[in-house]
């Protein structure tokens, strides 16, 4: 075939359910098909830099010379066909596929031809009707300018193509929020600020991204004991996985000064990690480095790049400690593999993951019995089988969580994350004093472990001290603002709050928790309380059945039991102002 050769971004759409459309009214599908290219598809493209290069009946094949505007121009496609859809019956409405690939075509009288162009039709054809799929290829290029997300579809084989393709979905609830202002930015902190996005795993093989995980965790680890420094948790880093991010929009929404950013290769026993630190208020690039090392080195690479980071924002923390705590790593990487697993299915938050994550942490245990990795997530891993999920007796989970933190401290005294398990097991069972010891002992640790900020929280608002307490708390919600686990803090704010006797606040923060998590009995029991002692009785009352509603059947062992029967855990007289205003709710048990 004659013609030039060039490399551009193809799109493709097709029209959804075109032969069904056509049968019902074919003059009406034709028009708004024609109408849909003048008013939308032909203005869309044009405003991103493309090119449409033909109509293909019930489609159109446009190319871009960038990823990004091909990106761009799909989503602002669908988001228009959404709103022009908004009013007509579901049966009626003109929906489209689109698919996106990255590759050379070739240019003859003005038509495009190729392999690029028939990966593009095929990722058109896995699309949901007003959905997009893409290659590996775009999703990687578009990494870190867009702020979409991507749910990884993994290899397909498609028709006609030789080699298999991975395959990306943008997600359609991301797509609609394309068209609207990013979430609102929150204040720097006093000090230098660094938020470890997740590493982008480069291998080809999704095996892979347990390791990747793990690089980035450890950093944020070995970056968490700089008191010099804010360092956001994992948690909400990890929100940002698998998501083409605009780095300024990520330091705005986790209002960080610095945003570091990573991709990791590996092949056979070496492995290459790029790294670069980027500012967040203008995208500027304040350090980058290639590290190619054996795989046996992996504990010391991290070591390395955490020292580098800090290093590179200096002067800022010029004074910071250039020393790290010691730190145990473990003897096996198959064990560390399968910790890193645990805390994957652990971040889910869901009853199903968390019986997987327990099953990854006992793994680890067996692999390598002296990783004190293990032995804390399983701690963590139990603690919500008994609390959240209802999936093990209370007592029982408790009393495993509290040994096992023990443990995970015996073997490594300087892991805050054991020190701050344990600290939350002591409370449990009434040890206030030595919860708040252990509480103390993991932040002089470790300064920005939200955990352990949120254990002392915990601490501290059931052992009388809520005003303290809740300003714990707040650090450890900062620290980690989009933790799986926000729902738990948002509730403890709202215990703070009710034994601060600060009713409208504690009602506002129940709320808060129950719209991050309706499922959850016990927010709805704090605001009834709190409602109750207000005088809102029909909304007390309100608040009080459902709370009873969501698990009837386990009510009297979880409701019962660990809220509203005294336990070491809460002092007499707190129990005594929460039974006050669960009897003004109308509460007669």
């Amino acid at each position: 075939m004659s013609g030039t050769r060039r490399l551009a971004a193809i799109l493709a759409a097709d029209m959804a359910g075109y032969s069904r459309l056509i049968g019902v009214d074919e003059e009406g599908t034709l028009l708004g098909f024609k109408a849909i290219q003048a008013e939308l598809f032909n203005p869309k493209i044009a405003a991103h830099n493309g090119r449409l290069v033909k109509t293909t009946g019930d489609g159109f094949l446009a190319e871009f010379s960038s990823v990004v505007d091909a990106l761009r121009c799909a989503t602002e496609l669908q988001a228009g066909m959404a709103e022009r859809n908004a009013s007509i019956p579901t049966d009626n409405r003109i929906e489209f596929r689109i698919g996106i690939n990255v590759g050379d075509v070739v240019v003859e009288d003005g038509d495009i031809f190729g392999d690029g162009v028939n990966v593009a039709a095929r990722l058109e054809g896995l699309a949901e009707p007003g959905g997009i799929c893409v290659s590996a290829r775009v999703q990687e290029d578009a990494a870190g300018k867009l702020d979409l997300a991507f749910e990884d579809l993994g290899e397909q084989q498609l028709k006609n193509i030789a080699r298999p393709v991975r395959v990306f979905r943008v997600r359609r609830d991301r797509v609609a929020e394309a068209t609207h202002t990013s979430e609102p930015s929150l204040a720097l902190p006093d000090k230098p600020s660094v938020a470890v996005l997740p590493f982008t795993n480069m291998s080809g093989d999704p095996g892979q991204e347990f390791f990747a995980d793990g690089i980035a965790e450890d950093i944020i680890t070995a970056l968490s004991r700089y008191p010099s420094l804010f360092v956001i948790a994992r948690h909400s880093c990890f929100t940002y996985k698998g998501r083409a991010v605009d780095v300024q929009q990520v330091g705005r929404e986790l209002g960080v000064r610095y945003v570091l950013e990573g991709s990791l290769r590996k092949s056979g026993n070496r492995i290459r990690v790029g790294t670069q630190l980027v500012e967040g208020e203008t995208g500027r690039q304040v350090w980058a480095e290639r590290y190619d090392r054996d795989l046996a080195d992996i504990f010391a690479l991290q070591d390395e790049i955490a020292e580098a980071v800090t290093i590179a924002v200096a002067p800022a923390i010029a004074d910071a400690e250039q020393h790290r705590a010691l730190r145990k790593p473990p003897g096996s990487l198959d064990a560390w593999a399968a910790y890193q697993r645990g805390l994957w299915h652990l971040s889910k938050a869901s009853a199903e993951d968390n019986a997987l994550a327990e099953k990854f942490f006992q793994r680890a245990i067996d692999l390598d019995p002296i990783f004190a990795g293990g032995y804390k997530g399983l701690a963590a891993a139990l603690n919500r089988a008994g609390v959240m999920f209802q999936t093990r007796d209370l007592a029982e989970a408790q009393s495993a969580e509290e040994a096992l933190a023990r443990r995970a401290v015996a073997l490594d005294g300087g892991d805050a994350e054991a020190r701050s398990r344990l600290a939350i097991a002591l409370n449990t069972r009434g040890d206030h004093q030595g919860a708040q010891a252990e509480a103390e002992r993991a932040l002089a640790i470790s300064p920005n472990l939200a955990d352990a900020h949120g254990a002392l929280g915990v601490v501290l608002t059931y052992s009388g001290r809520p005003k303290e307490g809740l300003a714990a708390l707040k650090t450890c919600i900062r620290l980690d603002p989009r933790a799986p686990s926000l729902v738990l803090r948002l509730g403890h704010v709202a215990v703070a709050l009710y034994f601060c006797r600060e009713y409208a606040a504690a009602i506002e923060a129940a709320r808060q928790a129950i719209r991050s998590f309706p499922d959850r009995p016990g927010s709805y029991l704090v605001l009834a309380a709190a409602l109750g002692q207000m005088g809102r009785t029909a909304e007390a009352k309100e608040a009080l059945e459902k709370a009873i509603a969501i698990a009837p059947a386990l009510f009297d062992s979880y409701v019962r039991g660990h809220v509203l029967k005294r336990y070491p855990g809460v002092r007499s007289e707190d129990h005594a102002h929460l039974m006050e205003g669960l009897r003004k709710a109308g509460w007669v048990g």
